[in-house]
């Protein structure tokens, strides 16, 4: 199975970069990869063993999805990693002089191409960065 990453320096503090990334009513408002679709709900049990859900729609009604899954491990403002159907996927954050870096690597699906793939995920990640900043 390959393996995608994508990544991010969020210029915010740590700690709201990590608080946007992990609580619902941030996730509402980033979790998208354009503005034709959002997410509806969002549910995070943030331990081991915890679940994680968010409703993924088109704005037009017309398709959706739930992105759910368990989280594995949890290091506080520095890692998460979850399981996602039969999938993987690590969530890294390294604080630096330039600002927070966040990448996330997962396992590709067969459905989509590797760079389709890569590039809705890191549309959702460039709209993470500018809700976190724009919280600092």
């Amino acid at each position: 199975m390959s393996r995608i990453t994508v990544e991010t320096t969020v210029h915010a503090p740590l700690a709201t970069v990590w608080q946007a990334y992990t609580t619902p009513a941030d996730i509402l408002a980033w979790n998208a990869a354009s503005d034709d679709w959002h997410t509806t709900r969002a549910s995070v049990d943030l331990r081991p063993g915890g679940a994680f859900c968010s409703r993924m729609e088109a704005r037009d009604g017309s398709f959706g999805f739930d992105f759910e899954g368990t989280y594995t491990r949890v290091v506080p403002e520095q890692l998460i990693e979850y399981d996602f159907g039969d999938r993987q996927a690590r969530v890294e954050f390294t604080d630096g002089a330039e600002g927070v870096h966040v990448r996330v690597s997962f396992d590709a699906e067969q459905t989509h191409s590797i760079e389709q793939q890569r590039e809705g995920w890191q549309a959702i990640l460039d709209r993470f960065k500018a809700h976190a900043e724009a919280k600092a």
